[in-house]
Parts: C-alpha cells; structure tokens; sequence
C-alpha cells in the first residue's frame, strides 16, 4: 500500500510537472490568426500579404520576440469566400484560442465576421480591406489601409490634374461594393477638378465578355477609362479594351496589384493608386525590400508591406500597452498608433481608419522586358 502510494504521488509530481511546462510553453507564446485568401481568384492578394506577415514575425522572434516571447501565427484560408472567411475566424478564435487577428484581405470576406470579432472582443486587423463600412462593426476593428472614398478621390485627381485628361470614361462591376465605392469617389473628384463623365458602363461579377460596354466607350471617345476591379478582370477587360483600339490611359486602384504577374502590354499606359512604392528610397522601405527579396526571391507588392506592417502595428501596441494577454489594453494601445511603417506614417483616426498618403504606380516594362511598376506620385491625405 506504502509502495503504491509513492507510485501514486510520484505520478501525480510528473502530471503537475508536464501541465506546469505546458503551461509555460503557452505563455512564452503570442498567437496571432491571419485569414488569407490563399487559394482562389485573388489568391496573389493573400499568398503575398502572408509572405509579409511571415517576414515580419521572423524578424521579430530572431530579435527575442516580444519582451521575450515569440509570435506564433495561426493562418486560415477563406479562398476569397465570405462564408469560408467566417467558418476561419470561428476556428481560429474557438479552437486556437486567438485574440489577435490579421484579415481578410478583400472588403467583402473582411466585412463577413466584423461583427464577430467585436461581440467577441477579438482584435480585428484588415490589411487591405478598402470599404469604408469595414470599421464600422466597432472599436475592436481597424484596418492597415486607406479608404476607397481617398482611393476613389486620389485615381479623380490624378486623372484630371496630372493626365489633363477632360473625359472620363468608367467600366466597373456592379455588384462588387470595392467597385461601385471606388467608381463614385472617382467621379465626383474628376468633375470636381474639371473633368466630364462621357461613358459609364457596369457589369457582373464572372463575366468574361466586355466588347458590348466598349464600344460604348470605344464611341464616347474618352481620353482616359477608369477601371477599378481586381487584376484577373482588370486583366481580362484590358485586353479586350485594347482590341478595340482604345489606346487611352487606364486608371485603378489597389486591386490591380498581381498585374504585373498576370497581364502583358494591355495594362502598359496604366496607372493605379496604391498603398506603397516597392521603389521607394525610404530606409525602412528599402530594407522591408530586400529582406523580403532575399527570403522568397521577387519584390514584395503592396499586400506584403501591408500584412508586414500589421504585425508590427500589433508588436508596437503589445509593447505600448506592457502586456500580451490583456486584449482591451492591445486595443486601447493600438487606437493611439502613431508611428512610421513600410507604408508611410500612421496614425488612427476617430474610426480606426489609418491617415496616411497613397501612391501612383505606372505600370511599365524594365530593361529586362519585364512587366513592373514605377513610382509615378505621392498624394497627402
């Protein structure tokens, strides 16, 4: 009986002493969720923002973590879908027991669980997700991008001040809240610096033949079109575009990021807003760069930098608010972000929008004949 009582409390010591460096092992961690489209239409937004977030947690753990505990990320695919974005934060928070979240990347699969994340008290990071509504949900949500009404505003006054362009024409989807927000500010900017709308044409999301709104372009006779979608439609309308003969300038946003990997000479004479300037002579730019080249071997587009300065929105607001577990504390601290990231300097405003300039990027061939991105302008908020 003595014998099996020893045996008993010997057992007992080892089952205290593994759940102690269980326990010990889950503190000396900060788990972070990321829900990226890595697989389907806009596959190129998430693998890339991913990449970003990897780099950035790599450099953070090789230089102790955060107050000595190492970043942990826990990442989702929602394959550009709202249901699968939703069906991610549930996992990610239920079963992984994450407070801390990066994603989605487009508006509509970001909106999806917004509202989620703050009746859970979850912070909710939007790299990319440009919807003004996006932040609505409440104070536990904030994006790492400008807004589509500045996008919309900045492609407007880009096209009618530094184009001199006088006519406008807009071809957008419909039923895609990114394209009709974008499409709105775009107009209302081009006329307000003196432009005319002469051709306005819709269609929807999938479709794949264009040349009916075209040569209704084609016959208004723009001198520039504005077109704001994601790059495997704005590809796809390009070339048809061009077919046609309408050899004018192109104006985007955002979403064209991937052209560079998936169009030819119909998107060259083309010009989008965007987040950051790959080229930039920026210290912090220049070395987010060619740290990213030197791990994946190509230059990072705007969602890498983005999903790169997520994490480090997240570092900073942990260190602000001196500790990893209180999430109102993190959140508190991160409302009053006021820094300089890879994106340019960041502040919060009242609806956790960030308050910071956007890029003009051309898209051109280099001397090797590939097809990239130049530094074209610079507006202020």
């Amino acid at each position: 009986m003595k014998k099996l009582s020893i045996v008993l409390a010997v057992a007992a010591l080892a089952m205290a002493l593994t759940s102690c460096g269980g326990e010990k092992k889950a503190s000396d961690e900060i788990k972070i969720g990321g829900v990226f489209p890595l697989s389907g239409g806009v596959a190129v937004y998430g693998v890339e923002c991913k990449k970003g977030v990897d780099l950035a947690i790599e450099e953070i753990n090789a230089a102790g973590g955060i107050n000595g505990k190492k970043i942990v990320l826990v990442s989702e695919d929602d394959e550009g879908n709202p249901d699968k974005a939703v069906n991610a934060f549930k996992k990610l928070t239920t079963k992984d027991g994450v407070k801390l979240i990066i994603g989605s990347l487009t508006s509509g699969c970001t909106k999806a669980f917004t509202t989620l994340s703050q009746a859970s008290k979850v912070i909710q990071i939007a790299p990319a997700a440009t919807a003004p509504e996006i932040t609505d949900a409440g104070n536990y949500v904030f994006r790492a991008c400008f807004i589509d009404p500045f996008q919309g505003t900045v492609g407007g006054k880009f096209a009618a001040t530094e184009l001199n362009c006088k006519k406008a024409a807009i071809i957008y989807d419909i039923g895609n809240d990114y394209s009709v927000g974008l499409t709105e500010n775009f107009e209302a900017s081009f006329k307000a610096n003196g432009g005319s709308i002469v051709a306005k044409e819709s269609y929807a999301t999938g479709d794949k033949d264009f040349n009916a709104q075209l040569t209704k372009i084609k016959n208004a006779n723009p001198d520039v079109v504005y077109l704001p979608d994601y790059y495997g439609t704005v590809a796809l309308i390009a070339k048809q575009l061009r077919a046609q003969g309408i050899n004018t300038p192109i104006v985007g946003a955002d979403g064209w990021d991937g052209l560079t990997e998936n169009a030819g000479d119909e998107v060259l004479n083309g010009f989008y807003s965007n987040h950051y300037a790959a080229d930039s002579t920026e210290p912090a730019v220049a070395k987010f760069v060619g740290n990213f080249k030197s791990k994946y071997g190509s230059a990072p587009n705007s969602f890498a930098a983005l999903g790169y300065d997520c994490v480090y929105l997240l570092k900073d607001a942990i260190l602000k608010a001196g500790t990893s577990t209180d999430v109102a504390a993190i959140r508190d601290a991160l409302e009053k972000s006021n820094g300089d990231y890879v994106t340019g300097h960041l502040t919060f405003n009242e609806k956790r929008n960030p308050i910071k300039s956007a890029v003009m990027l051309e898209l051109v061939r280099n001397n090797a004949g590939n097809l990239t991105t130049v530094y074209k302008s610079t507006v202020n908020p």
